[in-house]
C-alpha cells in the first residue's frame, strides 16, 4: 500500500495511478455495456481502495465525472455520487484484507444492493414507498447478476491484479 507524500498532496505517480484507475474504470465499464450489470468498477475500487485507501475517493470521483460528461447529468448520474463512494467506505472497512473470497463477498452484496442503493435517488420523484419496492422487485434479477459477477470477478482476478499492484505501488 502506497504512503502519502509528507505534505499530504499526491504524488505526481500516484496522481497517475488514481488518474489511471478511473479511465480504466470507465473504459470497462462502457466496453462490457452491452451485458447489462457486467462490469469491473467493483473489483478496480476494492483494489484502488486497498492500495490507496481514502484517496481512492479521487479516482472515484473523476470516474463519476466522466459518466456524467459522456451519459448525461441525470438521476441515476446523482445516485453514482453516493453509491461508489459507499464502497469505498466499505472497502476501508476491510481494507487489511487479503482473503480473494472475503472481497468476492463483499463485492457480490454490494452488486445485489446496488439496485435498492439506486434507487433510493429516484423515491421522492417517482412517487414513495410503493413506486420504490416496485422498482426494487422489478429490478432483482439485475441485481442478482450484478452480485454473481462482481463476486466471481473479484474471486478469479483479486489476486493477481494485486500482485500487478504490488509492482506498481510498493509498500510504504
Amino acid at each position: 500500500m502506497s504512503s502519502p507524500t509528507p505534505s499530504g498532496k499526491l504524488s505526481v505517480r500516484e496522481l497517475c495511478i488514481l488518474a489511471f484507475f478511473a479511465a480504466l474504470m470507465f473504459s470497462v465499464k462502457t466496453v462490457l455495456a452491452s451485458i447489462p450489470n457486467v462490469n469491473l468498477n467493483a473489483l478496480l475500487i476494492i483494489l484502488v481502495t486497498v492500495y490507496f485507501g481514502w484517496r481512492a475517493l479521487y479516482a472515484v470521483g473523476v470516474y463519476i465525472l466522466l459518466e456524467g460528461l459522456i451519459f448525461g447529468f441525470s438521476i441515476w448520474w446523482f445516485s453514482y455520487l453516493y453509491i461508489w463512494p459507499v464502497l469505498v467506505v466499505l472497502a476501508m472497512l476491510f481494507r487489511m484484507n487479503e482473503s480473494a473470497l472475503v472481497w468476492a463477498v463483499l463485492a457480490g452484496v454490494y452488486g445485489l444492493l446496488f439496485g435498492p442503493l439506486m434507487y433510493i435517488g429516484y423515491f421522492a420523484i417517482t412517487g414513495g414507498w410503493r413506486s420504490y419496492a416496485a422498482m426494487w422487485i422489478a429490478g432483482i434479477p439485475y441485481d442478482l447478476i450484478h452480485a454473481v459477477s462482481n463476486f466471481l470477478t473479484v474471486l478469479i482476478l483479486f489476486k493477481p491484479l494485486s500482485k500487478i499492484m504490488d509492482h506498481f505501488v510498493p509498500s510504504a
